[in-house]
């Protein structure tokens, strides 16, 4: 199983990725935030251990961001600061456990593998459709009128954010924050640029642009 260990320390990563390789996982290590960010929305992962005091972008941050945007993988959060009102935050940003620094490796194992048996108890929906598109979260499979087509990650984070919300126009700048973790013209660029890749691999009306406002899926929004 894999799992995804964001910690900018690296005497403590480098630790932690011994002990969980020797108990079988396999471990992807990202130290800066918005590595992480990325890694974890497009990564297939069974768990998460996230560090709350990364580079870039801090942990709470990024955890309010996958459960906004449905990441429902298991997250067990790190940190050095161990405050009741910190654990509060970090369980209502979504975590699903939380262990202070320093802990012992044998401690982190129990909790991930506890995390891990719970988890395959849940019901999860991974399919999500709209617009012509079916999208297979599990998979990251993606067909357009039955016909399959390729994505690359930011692009299968872009339609998923079309069809999380199927009535809304998206404004580009909105857009480049949750795709990209941006918000400049840049940003904005890029966003026009996914756009048109995804039609020229569906069809020229698949998503619909909203002049002045954004874009929508074809034939939703106003």
């Amino acid at each position: 199983m894999r799992i995804l260990l964001a910690e900018d320390d690296q005497t403590i990563a480098d630790h932690t990725r011994t002990k969980l390789e020797l108990e079988g996982f396999i471990v992807d290590h990202r130290t800066t935030g918005p590595d992480v960010w990325a890694e974890g929305e497009t990564g297939d992962y069974g768990a998460i251990i996230l560090d709350l005091g990364l580079p870039g972008m801090d942990g709470l941050s990024i955890l309010k961001r996958w459960r906004a945007t449905g990441v429902e993988t298991p997250i067990l959060v790190l940190t050095a600061r161990g405050s009741w009102m910190e654990r509060v935050d970090g369980f209502d940003a979504g975590a699903d456990d939380y262990l202070p620094k320093p802990f012992r490796s044998e401690e982190l194992i129990a909790r991930l593998k506890a995390l891990l048996r719970r988890a395959g108890g849940r019901s999860r929906t991974t399919a999500a459709a709209g617009g012509g598109f079916v999208l297979d979260e599990s998979t990251r499979r993606v067909t357009y009128d039955e016909r399959p087509i390729e994505l690359t990650p930011l692009e299968f984070r872009l339609l998923t954010m079309l069809i999380a919300e199927p009535n809304r126009v998206f404004d580009p700048l909105e857009i480049a924050r949750q795709v990209q973790g941006r918000d400049d013209d840049a940003g904005k660029n890029a966003v026009e640029a996914m756009v048109a890749r995804i039609r020229r691999k569906t069809h020229p009306s698949a998503i619909a642009t909203r002049r002045g406002f954004g874009y929508t899926l074809a034939g939703e929004g106003a």
